[in-house]
């Protein structure tokens, strides 16, 4: 949808992770400048901008309000108002509901304007000291059950670097579940309290970053996980050649369900990655799993 400049503005505003001293002028200015402030939490981000001395107005946006919060905010914007959005730290529509409220106000031809800042992503992976000129990031693992297994399994082949966010109450539970999936030997940065008084980087390997944890006190503070990629030697499966080999197996008589289950134990890929190629074959057995 084309912009329309009668409309107001949207300013995505990255704010300090930990350090006040990362806010940048430009985003003081923002949100000196703007209608209303839509804040993940108003109470912590009153903090911020009492000690910048902005006086805006704040309105609350969060993961339980959004849906009756975006049409609220959308109208106000189509009215020509201009409104930032923040998030408790870093830069908003990473691991928060900032994308939604994003999305509503592109389809309405509303300008979304970032104004970069501090990300605890980023920040860690400067200073992981291992290859990341290709990353994944993967946010917060979910808690428990099938999904978290989904996206655990997921890791398994990946040879890029992977970024984790945990929190302490569940760092060690998450270190244990990727040494079943990528083993003990894998390198690990752990970055604690980034930007903040007490920030620290624990450098080794996953087994040895379990051994740190149960020997020594409880994880305090917020994680940011920098796992090292796979063998960057091992063969990369395209989508069409894992087709053809479904194909293949199809063809020489086995189920859709059969040649998924061959085919992940001979890629070592999640079976559910594969499945979901073999259910677009055009092919008439259509068995499921």
């Amino acid at each position: 949808m084309e912009i329309d400049s009668k409309l107001g503005t949207l300013y995505i505003v990255g704010t300090p992770i930990g350090n006040l001293e990362d806010m940048t002028f430009r985003a003081v200015r923002i949100l000196q400048e703007v209608d209303a402030i839509a804040a993940e939490d108003t109470r912590h981000t009153g903090k911020l901008l009492h000690h910048f001395q902005i006086k805006t107005p704040q309105i609350s946006y969060h993961e339980h309000n959004r849906q009756q919060r975006i049409p609220e905010l959308v109208n106000r914007l189509a009215e020509g108002q201009a409104i930032a959005l923040v998030t408790d730290a870093g830069m908003p529509g990473i691991s928060d509901p900032g994308y939604e409220l994003v999305k509503a106000c592109l389809e309405k031809g509303i300008v979304v304007v970032p104004i970069p800042g501090p990300s605890a992503c980023i920040t860690a992976i400067s200073a992981a000291g291992l290859p990341a000129s290709r990353f994944t990031f993967e946010g917060f693992l979910p808690v428990k059950g099938k999904e978290r297994q989904e996206q655990l399994q997921g890791l398994k082949g990946e040879t890029r670097a992977m970024v984790l966010y945990e929190a302490p109450h569940r760092l060690r539970k998450t270190l244990r579940d990727l040494e079943k999936i990528l083993g003990g030997d894998r390198a690990l940065v752990l970055g604690r309290e980034l930007t903040k008084l007490h920030e620290e980087f624990w450098r080794g390997t996953i087994a040895e970053a379990i051994a740190h944890y149960d020997d020594n006190c409880q994880p305090k503070g917020e994680f940011t996980l920098v796992i090292d990629g796979g063998d960057r030697s091992t063969p990369v499966f395209s989508e069409e050649t894992l087709k053809a080999a479904l194909q293949n197996a199809i063809a020489q008589g086995l189920t859709r369900s059969e040649a998924t289950r061959q085919l992940a134990q001979e890629t070592d890929l999640p079976r559910r990655q594969i499945y979901q190629l073999a259910i677009g074959l055009d092919q008439p057995n259509a068995e499921d799993l």
